[in-house]
């Protein structure tokens, strides 16, 4: 077999593990995780049989799998737009505002819900636990990073930085699950200037 066709082999992997685990995050968060059975994900992916079952032998390994590798990626990308789209000449106080509205519309991507239902699945299948703890403690690691660099190294080198930084994440991580029921535009949600308020505060600016 020529390096070309080993390349071109390789690459061919790589896209059907990407479509199985986009089409997997697709399921959980459209139908839910009862109903993102292996044959719904394989279809959606336009994979075979044996195609799926060599990148993943359980559906609760490829679930897993799913909601926590789309989520890094999109963490990453979500940060990477903030630098790219920061306005300029923003004052401290008002860049503060800024990213509490950019880290808000990040509890409103697929990959929150997806993660959501993964979450409610653990709560009674010890099995999802474990296979899920490990990933949701290096995702973590990635969502700090990514949080960071949406606040910049001055704001975000406060020495209350990362009280107001776990503050914010663990408290949007509540408000949003509300919206699981609650049809209103979380884009006007009320805890937004609350947020705002307590980042100026904890920051001093």
């Amino acid at each position: 077999m020529t390096t070309t066709a080993v390349t071109r082999r390789a690459q061919r992997t790589v896209d059907s593990r990407a479509r199985i685990l986009e089409a997997a995050v697709a399921c959980l968060v459209e139908e839910g995780f009862s109903a993102a059975t292996t044959l719904r994900i394989q279809a959606r992916a336009g994979v075979s049989r044996g195609r799926l079952l060599h990148h993943f032998p359980s559906r609760e390994a490829l679930l897993v799998a799913a909601a926590g590798h789309i989520a890094s990626e999109r963490v990453r990308e979500h940060a990477d737009d903030v630098e790219r789209t920061l306005p300029e000449g923003l004052t401290s106080a008002e860049r503060a505002a800024w990213v509490v509205e950019r880290m808000w519309e990040s509890f409103r991507e697929p990959y929150f819900w997806a993660a959501v239902e993964m979450w409610t699945a653990a709560r009674t299948n010890d099995g999802i636990a474990e296979a899920l703890l490990p990933g949701e403690r290096r995702l973590g690691g990635v969502i700090r990073e990514g949080v960071d660099r949406m606040w910049g190294p001055e704001l975000a080198g406060h020495p209350r930085y990362p009280q107001l930084r776990e503050l914010l994440l663990t408290s949007m991580r509540g408000v949003a699950m509300a919206y699981a029921f609650d049809r209103r535009d979380p884009a006007g949600d009320p805890h937004l200037a609350q947020w705002a308020d307590t980042a100026r505060v904890l920051l001093e600016v």
